[in-house]
């Protein structure tokens, strides 16, 4: 979810960044020091790849970070802090392109630099979408190996279903039989809130699109459900503390931190490149330094940084590097292209619910109490993110927008639509107001259209590259922008259970529903009502912090640069290089319609294995 901030004016948090204990943790590396894979970025795949192959006893394994560690940083530890991570030192700090789909708005895209990734800054949500995502993925790429059959072995090594901090009895909330054995711990809220079950009521009577899902991750991906995050005994279980903390005593893993790569080095001379050099630097104007792979070099830089690595390389477009003055290595112009990520658009309403969690936003005692709570015994409101219930839901196949185009979603269990429900005001952008209760609705198109770009613009991997996520810029995304809105404001007017809650739209949204109320023509009701509410978003749109796409995998029979060819084969392997995979976000063929942490690390888990049949280590 896209990260913001609660409480910067509340209180001051010290964000100590201690080295963690993991492996054994570099700041430079001993002359003649050699490794069989060198993985270039510790986020969520990097860690994963890591803790995996150097399972081997047999080989040696460096881990590139940019950043530190999380360990010892409160705001990382306790679940409800993630939201002032935004910003922070252990944020890249990405600021996207002005948005033509916007009006030339601009904000803020939040990723980790730090070890664990952006599994340190989420808000820790953990779908793992549905089995057909993976089935459209499989079919993408001709390579049965990614459809769910297949992959459920790799999802259920990463992660185990645990107690929610409060202990409650969680039958009808989560389906335990879903679940696996692996390090990332998961659960449902530990503090729940009165509106979560006001919502979970509204959806089991209205039914429909609403329908309630004891378990959004038992395969299929539609219904209300209770949210599931990456929380174990009230503390964030991250990519760095469930899968490099446990291993710090293998002599076979080093973990080289606060160093950034600057690009891949081809070591062949001639015939395919061979890139398995990797150069790296502490500063912008500081010494380069460069290491050898003597097996292969793993690219999990993230889904900004791994384009921008490959394009500084020599792999991209063409005419980008030549402008550049970059040598073309290898010529494919889907190189960074195909970036993706959610839309979303807040929705304010104010409650006559006094029970809302806005006193923690309003009142500095209050904050403090709270977090004292979390820092004695782990329990109270810190436990959480701040929402814990979820929906999703799709656009019925009769609705007129599919007459000019094709579904957007993987299939039938995949969804368009999102809805994230919070008992209180989630600010934006802009202070919460001082007084009164909200009620938040987070709305999010899960299948956009929409696809931009991360295209370098300066031979520095120390500059930021151009991010365009190319949000609201095709008419389904337009329509479906409007068409969550409806759905929403339908589901609160015609549900019982959200009458007593006394809801009234606010801000801006309360203009445009007061004006649609006092007109009553037809015009206004159909193509009026469109207009306005397209406004609303475009106006409000923000993006729920899901990047991806911008390195496709696709099939390994394919060695051309065609749109259909990707820039990756189904093994992850870069097409028409040696030595070097990647493994992280980028790598998705089709976009995820759902909160993608849980997708990454079922990814790299099969990658893992991957890797090791490719150099008989399984």
């Amino acid at each position: 979810m896209k990260t913001y901030t609660l409480y910067s004016a509340l209180a001051s948090v010290v964000l100590a960044n201690l080295d963690s204990a993991a492996a054994r943790i570099l700041t430079s590396l001993d002359q003649g020091a050699s490794y069989d894979f060198v993985i270039v970025g510790g986020g969520v795949a990097g860690s994963v790849l890591a803790n995996r192959l150097s399972e081997v006893s047999s080989v040696n394994v460096l881990l590139i970070e940019a950043g530190g560690s999380p360990n010892g940083n409160l705001a990382v530890e306790v679940p409800f802090l993630g939201t002032s991570l935004s910003g922070s030192a252990i944020d890249w700090n990405y600021t996207i392109t002005p948005q033509t789909g916007l009006n030339g708005r601009s904000f803020e895209l939040t990723r980790g630099k730090v070890l664990g990734g952006s599994s340190c800054l989420n808000l820790m949500t953990w779908n793992r979408c549905a089995n057909d995502l993976y089935d459209h993925w499989a079919y993408l790429s001709g390579d049965d190996g990614w459809s769910w059959a297949n992959i459920e072995k790799y999802y259920l090594k990463t992660s185990r279903l645990v107690a929610p901090a409060d202990g409650h009895n969680t039958t009808g909330q989560v389906t335990p039989s879903a679940h696996g054995d692996g390090p990332v711990e998961v659960s449902v809220a530990g503090f729940l809130q009165p509106l979560d079950s006001v919502v979970v009521t509204a959806s089991k009577q209205t039914g429909g699109i609403w329908e309630f899902s004891e378990d959004i991750n038992a395969g299929n991906g539609l219904g209300t459900t209770y949210m599931q995050s990456s929380v174990g005994e009230g503390k964030r279980s991250h990519a760095a503390s469930a899968y490099l903390d446990p291993i710090a005593n293998r002599t076979n893993l080093d973990i080289l931190i606060n160093t950034q790569a600057t690009r891949l080095i081809n070591v062949a001379t001639s015939g395919t490149p061979d890139i398995r050099t990797v150069e790296y630097a502490q500063s912008r104007d500081g010494p380069r330094s460069s290491i050898t792979a003597t097996k292969e070099v793993i690219l999990s830089a993230g889904v900004i940084a791994s384009p921008q690595l490959l394009q500084l390389s020599g792999i991209g477009p063409s005419d980008l590097l030549t402008t550049l003055n970059i040598t073309t290595l290898i010529s494919n112009p889907l190189v960074g292209a195909g970036l993706v990520d959610h839309p979303m658009i807040p929705l304010y309403f104010t409650t006559n619910s006094t029970t809302t969690w806005d006193p923690v936003l309003q009142d500095t005692n209050v904050f403090n109490g709270d977090l004292e709570r979390w820092q004695e015994n782990q329990t109270g409101l810190f436990v959480d993110s701040p929402a814990d219930v979820q929906s999703f839901w799709r656009i019925p196949e009769g609705d007129g927008v599919w007459s000019s185009g094709e579904d957007t979603a993987a299939g039938a269990e995949s969804a368009h639509l999102e809805s994230i429900w919070v008992n209180a005001y989630a600010p934006f952008g802009s202070a919460p107001p001082s007084t009164g209760n909200f009620l938040t609705v987070l709305a999010a198109i899960v299948s956009p259209s929409s696809r931009g770009s991360v295209l370098i613009n300066s031979t520095s991997a120390f500059d930021q590259p151009l991010i365009d996520p190319a949000l609201l810029t095709t008419p389904f995304d337009t329509y479906a922008a409007v068409k969550v809105i409806r759905d929403i404001k339908s589901f609160l007017s015609t549900s019982p259970a959200f009458g007593a809650l006394g809801l009234e739209p606010y801000g801006d949204l309360a203009s445009a529903f007061v004006e649609l109320a006092s007109n009553s023509s037809e015009e206004t009701t159909s193509t009026g009502e469109y207009t306005k509410l397209l406004k609303y978003a475009v106006d409000h749109s923000v993006t729920v912090n899901h990047p991806m796409g911008t390195l496709p995998f696709s099939s390994s029979s394919s060695t051309n640069s065609s749109s259909e060819a990707g820039v990756l084969d189904s093994e992850l392997k870069v097409k028409g290089a040696k030595g070097l995979r990647v493994v992280d976000a980028s790598v998705f063929p089709s976009v995820a319609a759902c909160h993608i942490q849980a997708v990454v690390y079922t990814v790299t888990e099969r990658a893992a294995d991957l890797i090791k049949v490719e150099y008989g280590l399984i």
